[in-house]
């Protein structure tokens, strides 16, 4: 008789239609304290109830929807964190993945270990892991955007701000920076778990544009987060407290 998977152990769902790749997937997941559910187009993506899912792993070449239109839908939904499988040394899959709200991105043909490692940086970043407590980390607060590191929310105008795990990430670095430079790599390393030179940097400076329109949606005269040139960004301090 099989065992049922602990219920009390992360769910993962992995969506790709390379069968071979899939089973490749599980067989390294669940030693390592996964629950997996697959599937290998996008017509079966809604009845595995992703929305149930603690980490979604998305490859952007399907039959059916891509996975670039499951994940857009999927985040109007929720916010769970969603990996994208794309294309090796594709930058513009990547940067589309960040733009519609991905949270980190593995390129194909990739090592396993990788794959564990990314998925439980990323779980580890949105507190789904077990045993990952929040910490009891002071709010930040620059004028009126304001974020808890415990509970992982953000408000910009006393409104609740709806950002990926590699957005709020970034936000978090930003405010507890305000005032001073921060290079690109720092900044991968805050949103991503790691720093990688010049390929990053389109996928920081997409992660940064799309944060800046989520806290000044309809309002371009006002740049929280100014760019530095050959340098990195500043989120800019009210004036006169800048260094």
């Amino acid at each position: 008789m099989t065992k049922s998977p602990d219920p009390s152990l992360p769910r993962l769902l992995l969506v790709d239609d390379d069968v071979e790749l899939i089973e490749m997937m599980v067989e390294y997941l669940e030693p390592e304290g996964f629950r997996v559910d697959a599937v290998h187009d996008s017509a079966g993506f809604w009845d595995a109830d992703p929305t149930q899912a603690d980490l979604i792993i998305l490859d952007v070449m399907l039959p059916g929807r891509s996975g670039f239109e499951l994940l857009k839908e999927l985040r109007k939904r929720s916010d769970i964190p969603v990996i994208m499988l794309t294309a090796r040394d594709d930058d513009v899959d990547r940067i589309v993945g960040l733009e519609i709200g991905a949270d980190d991105y593995v390129s194909k043909p990739f090592n396993p270990r990788e794959l564990v490692a990314r998925v439980r940086a990323v779980l580890r970043r949105s507190h789904s892991e077990p045993g990952a407590v929040p910490g009891a980390a002071a709010r930040l607060a620059v004028e009126d955007v304001e974020l808890d590191p415990a509970s992982r929310e953000a408000w910009c105008r006393g409104q609740r701000l709806d950002l990926t795990t590699a957005e709020f990430n970034l936000l978090e670095c930003f405010l507890g920076n305000a005032g001073q430079v921060v290079g690109r790599d720092d900044l991968s390393q805050a949103a991503f778990g790691r720093a990688n030179g010049t390929r990053i940097d389109r996928n920081v400076d997409t992660l940064v544009s799309k944060l800046r329109r989520k806290l000044d949606p309809d309002d371009g005269t006002e740049v929280r987060i100014k760019t530095i040139r050959n340098a990195g960004y500043i989120y800019v301090l009210p004036t006169g407290k800048n260094p």
